[in-house]
C-alpha cells in the first residue's frame, strides 16, 4: 500500500536542507538571546522601597541598598524578611523574562512551548 504524504512533507533533500537551515538559524538566535538575557540587569524594590536590589540575568545579586530607617536592632527579622522577598522577586522577574522571550522565539519557529 502506498502512503500519500501532504505536499511539503517528506519530500527529499531540498526540504531536509531547508529544515536544517531553520534549525541552525533557531539555535543561533537562541544562543544570542540567552547571552542577551544573561547580560541584563533588573531593579527590584521590596518593603515599600526600603530595600532595593539589582540582579542580573544569571541570577546573581549585584547590589543591595537598605534605607537606614528600616534597620531596627530590636527587630532584625523584619529586615531579613524584606531582603528575602526582594531576592525572590528578583529571581522570579529574571525567570519570567527568560521564559517569555524564549517561548516567543520558539513560537516564531513553530516549536512547541517547553520543547527545549
Amino acid at each position: 500500500m502506498k502512503v500519500r504524504l501532504p505536499k511539503g512533507v517528506g519530500g527529499g533533500p531540498q526540504n531536509m536542507d531547508a529544515m536544517m537551515r531553520q534549525v541552525q538559524k533557531f539555535q543561533e538566535e537562541r544562543e544570542a538571546l540567552a547571552a542577551d538575557l544573561e547580560s541584563r540587569e533588573y531593579d527590584v524594590a521590596a518593603g515599600g522601597g526600603a530595600v532595593n536590589l539589582k540582579i542580573d540575568g544569571s541570577l546573581r545579586v549585584t547590589e543591595i541598598k537598605i534605607e537606614p530607617e528600616i534597620i531596627d536592632p530590636d527587630d532584625p527579622e523584619t529586615l531579613e524578611d524584606i531582603i528575602v522577598a526582594a531576592v525572590n522577586e528578583g529571581i522570579k522577574r529574571v525567570q519570567d523574562a527568560s521564559a517569555s522571550e524564549m517561548s516567543a522565539l520558539a513560537a516564531k519557529y513553530g516549536i512547541p512551548d517547553g520543547a527545549f
